[in-house]
């Protein structure tokens, strides 16, 4: 099944506990975190503790998106927490196998992440196994910037290896993801859409997600 997964980054914060509530009544399939440190991408978000509080709030799949220089620091403390996924950046592990192995130890399932400019192959030692992979469609750091449309491409020939060869893992796409768009990345072999801005910044969450989901099955 396609899922629909908001970002709590585009989220009011002041209002968190609502805003999340808001997005699971609206038909929401997945919560996203994205979890930034200041050093791997030029932003500062949360931590372990807020996963805590999403975790009594929503009975929604925690998707916890590492976007930090040492994953391998926090994941328990993540897994701890709540996540239901946990994805770390492929440029960022020297050891990714090993990586993607102590966070399945803990009960979690593992992802990777790969930047726009990060190629395929990067994923050759652990496509089995993973849960996920998340194609970043924008160079991470900030909410609401552009689709880049190469990553079409890679969506496809990604879609392409799991199929071939029967591997079960789901491809996640996250950045500028909106109605015009899903459309295309969910026929280019898209299994997940991260939305923060094309979510929050609506008036209305669940027409939003309806007129999704019926972009995501035409």
């Amino acid at each position: 099944m396609k899922k629909i997964a908001p970002s709590i980054l585009s989220a009011d914060f002041s209002r968190l506990g609502e805003e999340v509530r808001a997005v699971e009544k609206a038909g929401a399939d997945v919560i996203h975190v994205d979890v930034m440190d200041g050093h791997f991408v030029p932003n500062i978000t949360i931590g372990p503790i807020v996963v805590t509080g999403l975790r009594k709030l929503t009975s929604l799949p925690l998707d916890v998106h590492l976007m930090i220089e040492e994953p391998g620091r926090y994941i328990e403390a993540f897994a701890q927490a709540g996540a239901t996924w946990i994805t770390i950046h492929a440029e960022v592990c020297r050891h990714l196998r090993q990586m993607v192995k102590k966070i399945r130890q803990l009960n979690v399932r593992p992802g990777v992440v790969l930047n726009p400019a990060t190629p395929l192959r990067r994923l050759s030692t652990v496509l089995d196994e993973i849960d996920l992979v998340l194609l970043m469609s924008v160079n991470p750091g900030f909410g609401g910037q552009a689709f880049i449309p190469e990553v079409l491409k890679k969506v496809e020939q990604l879609r392409k290896t799991i199929d071939r060869n029967r591997y079960p893992v789901e491809i996640e796409v996250d950045g500028g993801i909106k109605l015009e768009n899903i459309g295309e990345v969910s026929k280019a072999g898209g299994d997940i859409f991260v939305l923060g801005t094309g979510i929050f910044k609506t008036a209305s969450y669940r027409e939003t997600i309806r007129k999704l989901r019926r972009e995501i099955e035409k």
